[in-house]
């Protein structure tokens, strides 16, 4: 703990980039350090900061669409990962691939594969609980020919027939709690509508480095005052622990980078927690802490 005047601030030591985010970043890294430029399917990680800052080093961002454009023809694949078709867009574009997605989502998209080649034998239905869109979902449903049904919330289960054999997953930064209410539905859906149980499997494919923070932050959150929850806005995964933090402790403020900060949140307080999502680069959350320590309060 740090501290200024009557504040104390600590960081998370716990938040930051999660391993499939530490390889990406520093394979691009080293790319970048080497020949100055490199091609990021997608942005790299769902944070504007770390995105402006390995862009000014020469990372660009690019879409499905420039895959045939670019030069040199060499492109990184981030960690979220990406659907068979990908793969063969580069190839036939001659492009050499920096293949860097995480190796828990690697495995999850063989185990969807594999599940959807016994499922197509028993007229049987994948279902993905995940963020509709969302890049790591995107290529996941690829390993299905594009036939998952995804779920983003059990409002949606009425998508799911369940007269079929149904396979369950997750994507892998959804929460575990959202994941077996969706259990306990689509169960209770089944034997409602008098089909056999028996037939539904379901796997709880969320990453558990990612899963494992949410009770670590509840607990961070209760010990301090006020928390400051550092993430992208656009990171799924942000956006599920920033949640936790705000059900724990009520003076919980989301920001984005340093200047969304209000000084005001901080005037009749003690202690300052700072964390954040899988996506937000440790330097980032640092920064905001000398800028909260440096106030006058």
């Amino acid at each position: 703990m740090k501290s200024v005047n009557r504040l104390e601030i600590e960081i998370d030591s716990l938040s930051g980039f999660c391993y499939g985010v530490i390889r990406a970043i520093e394979t691009a890294e080293r790319e970048l350090e080497k020949n100055g430029v490199l091609f990021s399917l997608g942005e790299i990680v769902h944070n504007n900061v770390e995105v402006d800052r390995l862009k000014n080093r020469g990372l660009t961002t690019i879409s499905h669409e420039d895959i045939n454009t670019i030069f040199p023809k060499k492109m990184l694949i981030r960690a979220h990962g990406e659907p068979p078709e990908t793969y063969a867009m580069a190839k036939n574009a001659d492009i050499e691939i920096i293949d860097c997605t995480c190796p828990v989502v690697i495995k999850l998209q063989e185990r969807i594969k594999r599940a959807y080649e016994e499922a197509k034998l028993c007229n049987g239905l994948i279902v993905i609980f995940g963020k509709k869109r969302h890049a790591e979902v995107n290529g996941l449903v690829g390993q299905t020919e594009g036939n998952a049904v995804v779920i983003e919330n059990i409002d949606e289960v009425n998508q799911i027939d369940c007269s079929r054999p149904v396979f369950l997953f997750s994507q892998t930064t959804k929460s575990i709690e959202g994941f077996e209410e969706l259990q306990r539905i689509i169960i209770d859906k089944i034997e409602r509508s008098g089909g056999d149980t028996a037939m539904f499997r379901a796997y709880n494919t969320v990453c558990r480095q990612v899963s494992g923070r949410k009770p670590h932050l509840e607990d961070f959150a209760r010990k301090h005052d006020v928390i400051v929850f550092v993430s992208g806005k656009q990171s799924s995964n942000g956006k599920v622990l920033y949640q936790s933090c705000k059900n724990t402790n009520p003076a919980s403020y989301f920001v984005e980078q340093a200047s969304d900060i209000n000084p005001e949140w901080f005037a009749n307080c003690h202690t300052v927690g700072i964390c954040g999502a899988t996506s937000t680069p440790k330097w980032l959350m640092e920064e905001i802490a000398e800028l909260i320590m440096s106030y006058e309060l």
